[in-house]
C-alpha cells in the first residue's frame, strides 16, 4: 500500500504478519517505508505516520519527494530503453557465438551490472543504458560466458577474452560507473 503524504511524499506501507508495531525505515529508492502488522488499516497507518513525524525527521535520512519522482521517471525511461535495446544485443551475441539462454530479465540493482542463473536466465541492469556501448557489450558477453562457466575461473576469463579481447580494459572502465539508478 502507498500513502501519499504532503511532507514525505509517497510512503511505502508493507504489511507483515510478523510485525508487532509500526517501524520506519528508508527504502532503497529513498522513500519512507513503514512496516506494520498485517491487520493494520490505511487509517491506522496514517495515524502512526502522523504521530511519528518528529522522530522520522530526526532519525531517518530521507530524500526530497521531488528527487524521488525524478528518480522514478529516470528509472522508467531507462527500463523502456533497456527493453528496446538489450534483448536484441543479447540475442545478437548469443547467435554469433552459439550460446543458448532461456530468458532475459531486467533489474535496477544498485551493485550488479548483470547475472546469470543456473536455469540459464540472464539478468541485465537497466543502468547499462547509461554506459558506453563497448562496456554494455562486455557485460552481455560476460553473462553469456557464465552459461558455460558458472564461476570466474581461468577458463571463464579465457572465453570472455575470446569474444572481447579488450575485456580487461572494459572491466576497468566499467568500475567508473555505478549500476544504481
Amino acid at each position: 500500500m502507498i500513502i501519499e503524504d504532503k511532507e514525505f511524499g509517497e510512503v511505502i506501507v508493507r504489511k507483515s504478519p510478523l510485525a508487532r508495531g509500526a517501524r520506519f525505515s528508508v527504502s532503497p529508492s529513498g522513500r519512507l517505508q513503514m512496516s506494520v502488522p498485517a491487520y493494520t488499516s490505511a487509517f491506522l497507518a496514517k495515524r502512526f505516520l502522523a504521530s511519528s513525524r518528529a522522530a522520522i525527521r530526526e532519525k531517518l535520512p530521507l530524500k526530497d519527494p521531488a528527487s524521488q519522482r525524478a528518480r522514478d521517471a529516470k528509472k522508467k525511461l531507462l527500463m523502456k530503453k533497456a527493453k528496446e535495446y538489450l534483448p536484441y544485443r543479447l540475442e545478437y551475441f548469443a547467435k554469433l557465438y552459439g550460446y543458448q539462454y532461456s530468458r532475459v530479465r531486467f533489474s535496477h540493482a544498485g551493485t550488479r551490472w548483470g547475472s546469470c542463473s543456473s536455469n540459464q536466465t540472464i539478468s541485465l541492469n537497466i543502468g547499462l543504458m547509461q554506459v558506453p556501448e563497448p562496456l554494455r557489450d562486455y557485460v552481455i558477453l560476460h553473462e553469456l560466458a557464465h552459461l558455460n562457466h558458472m564461476d570466474h575461473s581461468a577458463a571463464f576469463w579465457a572465453e570472455v577474452g575470446a569474444h572481447d579481447p579488450r575485456y580487461k580494459d572494459h572491466r576497468r572502465r566499467l568500475k567508473q560507473f555505478s549500476p544504481g539508478v
